[in-house]
């Protein structure tokens, strides 16, 4: 198997995983279908207190970015980003990088893997990349919202956040990423006595069919603390999602999320609502990923990796092997101020049963896990960052799957790709109704 390393940049990196010389290097186009259409005239009233919201989280830009998706990527001063606008960040000076990374831990690399990485190419792995245009040194590029993103949330409250039906006396201790109603997963997760203080994993990127505008699939790390039983669940996640309600097409995209009240009130994705800090000019949450990973093709994947600074507490996110991304604030926590306590890497879907039956929205691939590389969506190189800020891979994992019949997950070792494992699934089909 050969593996070759593609770069956005110089430190940002992809992984291009090829299974056979035969096999093409074109890079496929995403084609997606797009969820905007008109919608029913809306009331002036609530039509200016959406438009009053878009102008709060929409920033004036030093200048904007057309991408060939279709949307506005605006470069606006670090300065004057959403994230300051929360009451708790108002005289926060904006940290420019984490004063200790995490120590990599002695681990070899085999051949194959080392040959890789003196293999770098520059290409883009973003859409907005494609003409080549980045926005300048003091900026940070923040994919525009608009009217329709708006309108196809449930409400304005609802715009960028993970729906969640919470029956409080129904909750149990079992950490499935809440297993809340209509959210299905399969991961793999890790619990110990010991303090957690981040988590890695190198995850491929895929185009999941989505049966239902409001209905998703993604794949993602959690890193958590809290009660899964109360209402005081701290989260952060990052990963990669396809939301045609968020984002009004099928197009998988990088995304991040933070709550501290069990997905309530607080927290959303990406920089819908103020709290996580963007500090890099070169990546866009929110915007698409290209290219993707193929069936029996090529494999593209992105590393992530997300840490709490010890000097200074606020929780970073990293992609590839040191490109910064930007943080959540200490401030924005109760639990997560502190340490996180389970770490979850896997994927999850929405299903509304619209139809009347299980949902055809597709988790990873839209194959299972039992289909095997080239074929099933992968986590691989499991890490966890301990109290002395060093990277420990996962020796093992305990996994968990709602309906196997409609996804499942399949955890295995080896010494190239570590603790990983294969997940995912089709949803609704013969065994799965």
């Amino acid at each position: 198997m050969e593996v070759i390393v593609l770069a956005s940049n110089r430190s940002l990196l992809l992984f291009l995983v090829i299974v056979s010389l035969s096999l093409s290097h074109k890079v496929t186009h995403i084609s997606a279908f797009n969820y905007t259409k008109p919608y029913r005239q809306v009331s002036s009233l609530r039509h200016e207190r959406i438009q009053k919201h878009l102008n709060k989280i929409n920033k004036p830009p030093v200048f904007t970015i057309q991408s060939p998706d279709g949307d506005l990527i605006d470069c606006v001063y670090k300065r004057k980003q959403p994230a300051l606008d929360h009451p708790l960040l108002k005289h926060h000076k904006i940290q420019k990088a984490p004063k200790r990374t995490p120590k990599m831990m002695e681990k070899e690399r085999n051949d194959d893997v080392k040959e890789a990485a003196a293999n770098v190419s520059e290409g883009a792995w973003q859409l907005w990349h494609v003409n080549g245009t980045r926005c300048p040194k003091g900026t940070v590029p923040i994919r525009r919202n608009t009217m329709n993103d708006v309108l196809r949330a449930k409400s304005l409250f609802d715009f960028g956040k993970k729906r969640r039906n919470i029956d409080l006396d129904r909750r149990t201790e079992k950490p499935d990423a809440l297993g809340t109603n209509g959210h299905e997963h399969a991961i793999a997760y890790t619990e110990t006595s010991s303090e957690i203080y981040g988590a890695k994993a190198t995850m491929n990127v895929w185009d999941p069919k989505i049966e239902e505008v409001n209905e998703f699939s993604l794949s993602q790390i959690w890193i958590l603390s809290g009660s899964f039983v109360g209402p005081d669940l701290n989260s952060i996640e990052a990963g990669w999602q396809v939301s045609p309600e968020l984002y009004g097409d099928n197009r998988p995209r990088l995304f991040t999320y933070w709550t501290s009240d069990s997905y309530q009130a607080t927290g959303c994705y990406n920089l819908l609502c103020s709290g996580f800090i963007q500090t890099n000019n070169k990546i866009a949450i929110g915007a698409a990923i290209s290219p993707l990973s193929t069936f029996k093709g090529n494999q593209f994947d992105i590393t992530i990796l997300i840490w709490k600074d010890p000097k200074m507490g606020n929780w970073w996110m990293g992609l590839g092997d040191n490109t910064l991304v930007g943080y959540w604030p200490a401030e924005l926590f109760t639990h997560l101020a502190d340490h996180a306590t389970t770490v979850e890497w896997g994927g999850e879907v929405v299903n509304t049963r619209a139809s009347g039956r299980h949902t055809t929205t597709q988790m990873g691939s839209g194959h299972f896990p039992d289909e095997g590389f080239g074929k099933a969506s992968y986590f691989r190189n499991l890490e966890v960052v301990d109290s002395d800020n060093s990277l420990v891979p996962v020796r093992d994992v305990k996994i968990l799957a709602e309906n196997t019949e409609c996804y499942d997950i399949k955890s295995s070792y080896s010494n190239e790709w570590g603790t990983y494992f294969y997940y995912g699934g089709p949803g609704f089909n013969p065994r799965c109704n």
